[in-house]
């Protein structure tokens, strides 16, 4: 695998970062989440925030991984297919309060993860390891996202 040069990996942490902070801004959680009937172990609003950084850190470090890398077009692809779709899920549940659309949008995204962690198996190691709490984390939220569509 070939190294990305030193400003990749700001770039894209950046990037990451900073399109999920601008999508969290807009998409705050309202009235109308604060009614909604929650599954059990639904955590703390306050956590979420904390996740979601150290989790884009993550994402935006196996995106400058796969950037540059030799013959990793595929997995690159893969990538930017799943950023699509994370960043989707918050204007689609929190913006349109769509939870059924959103449980479609978050089950395609942890489908796209578990994608790119299998073809990335052989060829990066490392960032199949750093996707490994992205992984856990979506599929968590989508049994949160389920409970509140099957609730309401």
């Amino acid at each position: 695998m070939q190294r990305p040069g030193w400003i990749t990996y700001p770039a894209f942490i950046a990037l990451s970062m900073g399109v999920g902070l601008l999508i969290g801004v807009i998409t705050i959680p309202g009235p109308w989440y604060q009614a909604l009937a929650k599954p059990p172990f639904t955590p703390p609003n306050w956590l979420f925030a904390p996740a979601w950084t150290i989790l884009y850190a993550l994402i935006g470090i196996v995106g400058a991984r796969v950037f540059g890398a030799k013959d990793s077009r595929g997995l690159f692809r893969i990538w930017l297919i799943q950023m699509l779709l994370n960043f989707a899920w918050s204007p689609v549940f929190f913006g349109w309060q769509l939870a059924g659309a959103a449980l479609v949008v978050i089950i395609l995204l942890l489908i796209t993860i578990a994608a790119f962690m299998v073809r990335a198996r052989r060829r990066d190691p490392v960032s199949v390891a750093l996707f490994a709490p992205y992984f856990i984390w979506v599929a968590y939220a989508s049994y949160l996202n389920a409970g509140i569509y099957l609730l309401n």
